[in-house]
């Protein structure tokens, strides 16, 4: 019988080509099948090897007699006179399940050890639990923990995302990735910026509350390099292109520095600090800023001096000038020292050594526009009554 299967290898070949998947991968997955089909026939030997001819698609199959430690001691053609018939029948499924198997590998091995990358996808669908993004030939798992909060995804919208893990399953690979994981900043700016791609400048410290705003410190390798520069770009238009990603999220660029009083006081940027002191015994620094600037160094619930204090690794104490002088007098009352510090809900805090007084940083706060308020009001006054007495 002529056992010779030209169109079957030519099949697979084509497949082969299609799928850039090696012939011989299709035909050793098919010889394993053809060995399992082989062994159901009546009167099949126990063990058996099938060899397929990869010029000519001939197909053999040898019984084989086996001893107690498994070696083959006889081996003869026992290929069925019909056999031609099953492996066609076979052939096509097992082709076409060895090459989804292959196909699910080659995503894996192509996104695997991957994860720190940037990623861009097409959003397709979203709901309460995760939002699926379509990269190229494989999908993505924005889950709603890794999202940022207000963002709204909507279908068919490009969206740059951070991969922080590469999942294989048996439906292939589950790539988990993330809107509101820090290094998406870096990788953004490594996108944006040669500079930190080519390693002249470095981002040594970074600090974010995803959605609302984020503090880098960056350092520069060249000494003609001014990294703050190279990051903001010409007129600001690199950061200006890492913003509009990240839907309007503010980014404050500072100058990294070694001398722990100088990164301190950038880090509080864009209030202007008048003086730094270092607290080494529990690591602290105290901050003194004018007056108008303690409400812009605390930020918005405290975020300016929280993410500062994250960026910097100290525990940042802000005080104004005037309750400097005034041995920090707030509201008529005598305050002793203690510092600020992050409460469960994440709140900026300022506990005093004492631990029996507490205020939070917009309490703060509005207490010093306040008294900013009632100051002014009071010159007016004073002003509008020398103004009197003048006319008189």
């Amino acid at each position: 019988m002529n056992k010779t299967n030209f169109p079957l290898m030519d099949a697979l070949a084509q497949i082969a080509r299609d799928k850039s998947i090696s012939v011989y991968t299709l035909l050793d997955a098919l010889a394993n099948a053809l060995v399992v089909a082989y062994k159901r026939m009546p009167g099949a030997a126990e063990e058996a090897r099938v060899t397929i001819d990869a010029d000519s698609g001939e197909i053999r199959v040898y019984g084989q007699e086996l001893d107690e430690e498994g070696n083959v001691v006889r081996e003869w053609d026992d290929t069925p006179d019909n056999f031609g018939r099953i492996a066609a029948q076979t052939a096509k499924h097992v082709v076409f399940q060895r090459i989804k198997e292959v196909e699910r590998d080659m995503k894996y091995e192509e996104y695997s050890g991957r994860e720190g990358d940037i990623v861009t996808g097409i959003v397709q669908q979203t709901d309460n639990r995760y939002t699926l993004l379509d990269l190229g030939h494989v999908e993505a798992l924005l889950p709603q923990a890794e999202q940022v909060p207000f963002e709204r995804y909507e279908h068919g919208m490009r969206l740059k995302t951070y991969i922080v893990e590469v999942r294989k399953t048996t439906k292939g690979p589950q790539i988990i990735v993330s809107r509101s994981h820090p290094g998406l900043i870096k990788r953004l700016f490594e996108l944006e910026v040669p500079e930190i791609s080519t390693g002249v400048v470095e981002i040594k410290a970074m600090s974010r509350e995803p959605g609302h705003r984020t503090k880098i410190a960056v350092w520069s390798n060249d000494p003609n390099v001014d990294p703050v520069g190279a990051c903001v770009g010409s007129r600001g238009g690199r950061v200006r292109m890492i913003t509009n990603e990240l839907k309007g999220e503010r980014i404050d660029i500072i100058p990294f520095s070694e001398v722990p009083m100088d990164f301190v006081r950038s880090s509080l940027q864009p209030a202007r600090v008048k003086e730094v002191k270092l607290d080494e015994s529990n690591h602290t620094a105290i901050v003194v800023v004018p007056d108008g600037q303690l409400s812009l160094a605390i930020g918005k619930e405290g975020q300016n001096a929280r993410l500062a204090a994250r960026l910097t690794g100290w525990h940042i104490d802000i005080k104004s000038e005037s309750q400097l002088d005034e041995g920090d007098v707030l509201s008529g009352e005598e305050w002793a020292e203690g510092e600020w510090v992050e409460n469960e809900s994440g709140e900026l805090v300022w506990h005093s050594a004492e631990g029996d007084q507490t205020i939070s940083a917009e309490e703060w706060s509005l207490a010093d526009t306040n008294d900013v308020k009632e100051d002014g009001a009071k010159d007016s006054v004073a002003e509008s009554d020398h103004e009197g007495d003048s006319a008189n």
